[in-house]
Formats: structure tokens, C-alpha cells, sequence
């Protein structure tokens, strides 16, 4: 199972794919082999009570007795938001702590702006809200919001999607600061080992489906519910997405039972397109991502794989 890249010098490996690829398995093999430590790459493993829905599978963890360091999990609580920025921060310290122990970082997920933050220095994500700004743009159109951004310099609004009215009052707030303020750049130090998972449509399909009914049989509705009685809003549920946004209308009777797994079981494989899609644009820009097979992945692949990195490795 050859690379599709020479292998140069690296400092992290990636492993990436689509919802319910395996991933995780893949990622802890990896770094029980490997000696490395996981940084996870999803946007809901960092919230705390969020286990099944998230699928966080906390037991491949722990590999012939030994417990494979993670990063990135049960680190936030379900009531508050989880912002880019704070992925960015939590990223580069553990990165620094992980190779500071002589191990090697193994990013693994499938949420697309966490892996964009490897090469890409999100420094816009620094500037907090200013609310009292907002108030004042509260109840504009796009065409005066636009007029408004036009006001600012230009080097500090071309980034902005001018699509969205939300987007561009956050490019309005960006341009705002920027006027009496600098932002501080830092090189970025990831130089990541791309390896993605790749699996046919129909076979995502039907492993999405079986995972769906194996977490509804293991209790992901009581799971919910356990965060109904802890305080958590049904509009924060559905503001967390898929599992948590579908059962919080089934537990308030807005759907069926049959209504609410067919619709969410359609909605995570529309997740698993966009993730696919996401993959491809990182690509387009220049991302390196040497895909294996989902259906090759024996453990006799696995191995040859492992063993392919960890020669390379060596080398430098």
C-alpha cells in the first residue's frame, strides 16, 4: 500500500475521512505503534456529556492495557460555545507539550476549519465580539452592512464572504478593530503527514446507518435526555447539530420516531458529502493527502503502513 508522496520530513501525521470511516481506530493503532499522542479534530468531542452522539469511543483508547494520550476531549462544557479560536490555542500547546516528550502528535477528525488550522494561522480569530459595534449594525440589510464595509480599508475586508449578513457584521467588526489595532502572526509549526481514510459512497451509507442504530440501542436518546435534566436548552441542542438537533425534536413530539432516524441518518450522510467535498478543496490548495482504501485496511495493510512511517521517520 505505497504513499502517493516522497515521504519528507514531517513533525505530525493526520488522519482524516468522512463520518463513521474509522478514523479513530486507525489514528490509535497508529500511536500505539508509533509512540504519538492524539489531538482530536472535531468540533463536539469537546464537549463533556457528549459521548455517544459524538461518538468520542473513549475504549480504543486503550490498547493492550496501554492508554494512548488524547487531547481535545471532555474539555468544555455542553451549556457554553466552543470557538475556533480556542481549537487554535489548544492545538499549538499541545502540540508544543507532545513533542516536548519526544512523541509524535497524531491529529485525527473530520472537522474541516480544525484541519485548515494546520496551515492556515486564523489570526482574525483572535479579534473578540464588540457588541456594542453589533448593536449598532442590529437590523441593517446586506446592501447597508455592504456599504458600511466599504468604508474600511481594503486589505482588511477582502477576506470577507459578502453572501452572509452574519459574515459580513463579523468582517465589519474584523475591519473595526484592525483600524487601531495589529494582529500578531506566528509561524505555524505543523509540518503534517496527510493520510486519509477513503471509503466508497454505499459503503458509507450503510456504515452510517449501522452505526445510528447501534447508538440508539447503546443510549444515545437517554443520553440527551440526560442533558435535558442538566439544564441544557432544546435551542442548544439543536445549535450542537445531527444526533442532538433530531432526537431534541422527537423528545418534544416535533417528530416520530421512524420521522426523526430517517431524517437524521439522511442529514449525517449529507454531513459525510460536505466533509468530502471540504476534503477536496483542501487539496485544491495544495494539501498532500495519501488515501487508503477504507476497504484494503487490513491489519497486515496497517502494519505496512505503520512500518512505512516509522522507517521515514527515522530518517530524519
Amino acid at each position: 500500500m505505497p504513499f502517493t508522496q516522497k515521504l519528507t520530513e514531517f513533525n505530525c501525521l493526520v488522519v482524516l475521512g468522512v463520518t463513521a470511516s474509522g478514523k479513530t481506530n486507525l489514528a490509535c493503532q497508529m500511536a500505539h505503534k508509533l509512540n504519538g499522542a492524539i489531538i482530536s479534530a472535531d468540533s463536539r468531542q469537546v464537549y463533556k456529556h457528549l459521548t455517544i452522539g459524538t461518538g468520542k469511543d473513549l475504549n480504543s483508547y486503550c490498547i493492550e492495557g496501554s492508554l494512548i494520550p488524547y487531547y481535545g476531549i471532555d474539555i468544555a462544557e455542553p451549556y457554553d460555545q466552543y470557538y475556533l479560536h480556542q481549537f487554535c490555542e489548544l492545538l499549538n500547546s499541545s502540540f508544543n507539550i507532545i513533542t516536548k516528550q519526544k512523541i509524535l502528535p497524531i491529529i485525527c477528525g473530520g472537522t474541516g476549519l480544525y484541519l485548515d488550522a494546520l496551515s492556515k494561522s486564523f489570526e482574525y480569530t483572535q479579534i473578540k465580539e464588540n457588541s456594542q459595534l453589533r448593536l449598532t449594525l442590529d437590523g441593517k440589510t446586506k446592501e447597508e452592512l455592504l456599504i458600511v464595509l466599504g468604508t474600511f480599508n481594503e486589505s482588511d475586508t477582502q477576506h470577507v464572504d459578502k453572501s452572509s449578513i452574519k459574515r459580513i457584521i463579523r468582517g465589519i467588526e474584523v475591519a473595526d478593530y484592525l483600524k487601531s489595532n495589529q494582529i500578531v502572526k506566528h509561524q505555524l509549526p505543523y509540518k503534517p503527514l496527510y493520510i486519509g481514510i477513503q471509503t466508497e459512497l454505499n459503503d458509507s451509507i450503510k456504515q452510517i446507518n449501522k452505526r445510528l442504530h447501534d447508538r440508539l440501542n447503546n443510549g444515545l436518546i437517554e443520553e440527551v435526555e440526560g442533558l435535558i435534566k442538566m439544564g441544557i436548552t432544546y435551542e442548544r441542542l439543536i445549535n450542537l447539530g445531527l444526533e442532538y438537533k433530531y432526537i431534541s425534536h422527537y423528545l418534544q413530539k416535533k417528530l416520530t420516531y421512524s420521522e426523526f432516524k430517517e431524517q437524521l441518518a439522511l442529514a449525517i450522510i449529507q454531513y459525510s458529502k460536505r466533509q468530502s467535498t471540504w476534503f477536496k478543496k483542501m487539496e485544491k490548495e495544495g494539501t498532500h493527502i495519501n488515501w487508503f482504501k477504507q476497504s484494503e485496511l487490513s491489519e497486515s495493510n496497517i502494519n505496512e503502513i505503520i512500518n512505512t512511517i516509522k522507517k521515514a521517520k527515522s530518517m530524519h
